[in-house]
Formats: C-alpha cells, sequence, structure tokens
C-alpha cells in the first residue's frame, strides 16, 4: 500500500506527471469525440466511448442516467466530502462548421469534447495509489448529457412521454439524485475570448426561460382564397415585432437577452400557414427579472395572435438558474491555474461579471458549492462555425492538471479545505427546493385572439 503523505507540492508534482505522460492519449481522445459530434441527449456514441475508457482505468461506471449520462466514483481513505469533475457530452447544431456532422448538422462548436480528455487526465492523477492514499473523501466523475438547450421540440415531446423530466443534463440528473452524495463540483470549458488569459474563473451567467410557442391559424388556398385562412406565419411576424418593441425597456444591469428561431413556418407556399412553431429564449441576470421580461414576451406573442385572429400556446419551460461561483473554491482553482500558467495569465472575475450566456451548471450551484472555470485554446466565434480548438495542450491537458491539483488541495489534510467550502457554503435551495420550485416554472399558456 502507497505511504500517504501531506506534501501536496509532491502530490502535485506526481499528478501533473501522470497527466502529462499521457499529454498524447488524452488529446486524441478528445479530438475523436470532436471528429463526431452528437447533440443533447443522443450522445450515445459518445458516452459509450467515454464510459469504457472510464472503467478501463479501473472504475465501476453507472450509466443510462438522463439518457446518455453516467457516473464513477473513487473513494479515499479518509472521511470527507465527495468533490464531483464534471464532463458534458453534447454538442450544438452548426452546419457548415468544418467537424459538423453531414447529416445532422452536429458540431463541436463549443468545446464540450475537450472535457472528456480532461476527466480522464483527472481520474489517472486522482487513482493513482501513491496520490490516493493521501486524499480523504471521495471524488466522483460525471458525464452529463445536453448542456445546450437546443432541440426544444424534440424535448418537450420527450418530457411529454415520460422520457425525461427536465430537459437539460444536469437539471435532469439533479432530479434523479445522481448529486445526491455529492458535496461540490467543478468543470473547466474552453474559452475564446482574447481577454481570458489562459485561465478565467469567477463571474456569473444568466438566468433563462424556454419558450416553446404554436401560432394556430386556418390553412387555405394561399392563391386562390386567402382570406378564408388565417395566417399563422403572418401572427409570428407580429407577435416578433411586438418582441422587438419590448427591447428599449430593457435595463443594461439586468443582461438581458431575447432571442428564438422559427422551426416550423408553414407546410407549404401555396397555403396560408395553419401552424407555426417559435422556440425562443428569454435571459436576465436572474430569475426574478427573466420571469417579469417573460411577461412582456408572452403579451407580444398574445398580440401577434389577436391581430390576425388566429390562437396561440406558449409553454414555458424552466430553463438554467444563474451561476454563482463558490469563492473559496475560486480561490484555491485560481492558484493551481497560475501555479501551471503564471499569475499574470490567470482571470479571476468578480461575483458579478456576467458572460450573456447561461449553463444548467447554475442550477448544480443553487444546491451546492461549485466552479466553473473557463480555459483558453480555442479561436474563433462561441456557437460559430469558425469555432475550433487550436491549442489541445491548454484546452485538455492543464485543464485537467488544474482540477486535479483542487481537488488535492480540497481533500488532502483530512479535507480540511473541502471541510471549509461546506462551512462557508450556503446554497440558496435543498435539492427538493431546487426540484420544486423548476416544476412549477413549467406551464402552458393558451389564448385566442377575438
Amino acid at each position: 500500500m502507497a505511504k500517504a503523505t501531506t506534501d501536496r507540492a509532491a502530490l502535485k508534482k506526481a499528478a501533473s506527471k501522470i497527466i502529462k505522460k499521457r499529454a498524447d492519449e488524452l488529446i486524441e481522445f478528445a479530438q475523436d469525440i470532436g471528429r463526431n459530434p452528437e447533440v443533447g441527449f443522443q450522445e450515445f456514441r459518445t458516452s459509450r466511448k467515454l464510459a469504457e475508457a472510464v472503467e478501463k482505468a479501473g472504475l465501476t461506471v453507472e450509466r443510462g442516467l438522463a439518457i446518455t449520462g453516467f457516473k464513477a466514483r473513487h473513494e479515499f481513505s479518509g472521511d470527507g466530502p465527495t468533490v464531483a469533475v464534471i464532463a458534458e457530452l453534447d454538442s450544438l447544431r452548426v452546419p457548415g462548421h468544418e467537424l459538423a456532422d453531414p447529416e445532422t448538422g452536429a458540431a463541436h462548436a463549443c468545446g464540450h469534447h475537450t472535457q472528456s480528455g480532461q476527466i480522464l487526465g483527472v481520474i489517472a492523477a486522482l487513482t493513482d495509489p501513491a496520490i490516493a492514499s493521501s486524499l480523504s473523501g471521495a471524488v466522483a466523475f460525471i458525464a452529463a448529457p445536453a448542456e445546450e438547450f437546443i432541440d426544444v421540440s424534440a424535448r418537450l415531446e420527450a418530457h411529454n412521454a415520460g422520457e425525461i423530466g427536465f430537459m437539460s443534463g444536469k437539471q435532469e440528473m439533479i432530479r434523479l439524485g445522481v448529486f445526491d452524495d455529492v458535496d461540490m463540483a467543478m468543470m473547466v470549458h474552453t474559452s475564446s475570448e482574447s481577454d481570458a488569459g489562459n485561465f478565467s474563473v469567477g463571474g456569473s451567467s444568466n438566468a433563462h426561460v424556454v419558450q416553446h410557442v404554436r401560432f394556430i391559424g386556418k390553412a387555405a388556398h394561399a392563391g386562390g382564397a386567402p382570406w378564408d385562412g388565417i395566417n399563422a406565419l403572418q401572427a409570428a411576424n407580429v407577435a416578433l415585432v411586438a418582441v422587438n418593441a419590448q427591447r428599449e425597456t430593457f435595463q443594461n444591469a439586468d443582461t438581458v437577452r431575447v432571442h428564438g428561431i422559427i422551426t416550423d413556418g408553414g407546410i407549404s407556399v401555396n397555403s396560408v400557414p395553419g401552424q407555426v412553431i417559435y422556440e425562443g429564449r428569454v435571459r436576465g441576470r436572474d430569475s426574478e427579472v427573466v420571469d417579469a421580461i417573460a411577461e412582456k414576451i408572452e403579451r407580444s406573442f398574445k398580440a401577434g395572435a389577436l391581430a390576425v385572429g388566429g390562437e396561440v400556446e406558449i409553454t414555458s419551460i424552466p430553463g438554467y438558474m444563474a451561476l454563482t461561483n463558490d469563492p473559496l473554491m475560486s480561490d484555491i482553482f485560481a492558484a493551481n491555474a497560475e501555479g501551471i500558467s503564471g499569475k499574470e495569465n490567470v482571470i479571476r472575475r468578480g461575483p458579478d461579471a456576467n458572460r450573456g450566456g447561461s449553463t444548467d451548471m447554475g442550477d448544480l450551484s443553487q444546491i451546492m458549492p461549485v466552479i466553473h472555470a473557463y480555459v483558453s485554446g480555442a479561436i474563433g466565434t462561441a456557437h460559430g462555425i469558425d469555432y475550433v480548438i487550436s491549442d489541445y495542450k491548454n484546452a485538455v491537458v492543464n485543464a485537467a492538471i488544474a482540477m486535479a491539483h483542487t481537488v488535492i488541495d480540497l481533500l488532502i489534510d483530512s479535507a480540511a479545505a473541502g471541510g471549509e467550502v461546506l462551512a462557508n457554503s450556503t446554497p440558496p435551495r435543498t435539492k427538493k427546493q431546487y426540484v420544486e420550485s423548476q416544476e412549477s416554472r413549467m406551464r402552458i399558456i393558451r389564448y385566442k385572439g377575438e
């Protein structure tokens, strides 16, 4: 049996050596995932390949969580908290991306594929007997599906069929109890921002609500008797003009974003559209802001139906909650990132620095301390056709080292730092309160314009 040590510098040096020795293997694994993108709740190859690699490392994997997610645990010798290291499995749909699937348009234009290499590096380091013998508590390795909240119509169908409860991966994993034995969690996401240094930590994200809107009209011959129809597309057009009329009422401090796409604009050009589907998003700095703006947007949808004498059905789907990065975990991670890249290359953001986007790590931060850090290594526009990983060493290898070092700091010395994180953390909700809150936000609004 390996001898325990309290020499954290030696443990970190050993962890770095293990991960760097496997650098080529970790990078190639991430690149393979990048070449085979799959969208949320459909990441069957991605999940299988990563789960098999985790099993090969000697861990038992619990598969089929939230359809394609999985979880593995590694227990250390002493008592202490459980730290989760998370990898996201899914891609976006970005046709035209150089690595897009030609059939589905799926592409890793957000860099989630690098997280598969990261998590394997962390596993290799923390399961090494010489390191593991000096830590207390446990580490959970969680592969989460469906972080990108896309394909809303399909997810809504799956929800209505009872296949999923919540419509993103971590939300659903919280509901199912996957995190019930986890005390804190971390992950590292890639960034192409020029001012983000090699690493950045801290800040927040927007909360959001998802709106699935069905404008209902009446089909008729578009050339012969359009007056016999009720044009659902015109209802949508009026509604979107009304949405745009609301924008001057949005306050800058609330970081409001309202956007969406029409996924069904009609069946044929010579038929008055009898149904149009709009998938939209309302974002803001917290759930209270989102709810206030969403009410204005719902009125706009009703205005479109009223204008043409049609109907509208608005399904309001609970999206993500705002992210809170735990300050002590952030400090520990930042110090380790500085040890890798130098203090000048690590950006620490204040708690109110909002990137504008949203993540279901925000939901997890409602019930436990978390960090959602960023690592450079990408170029291009996030979610765009030019977003690619240009520096896999930083995006995969250095990110894995930073997380491994952070877990060591949290769980060495009888998990003293991990205990301090828990003692100083007061999450705003219990899991039960979170689930009940999100379930209460799911609602359907029907309106007939007369």
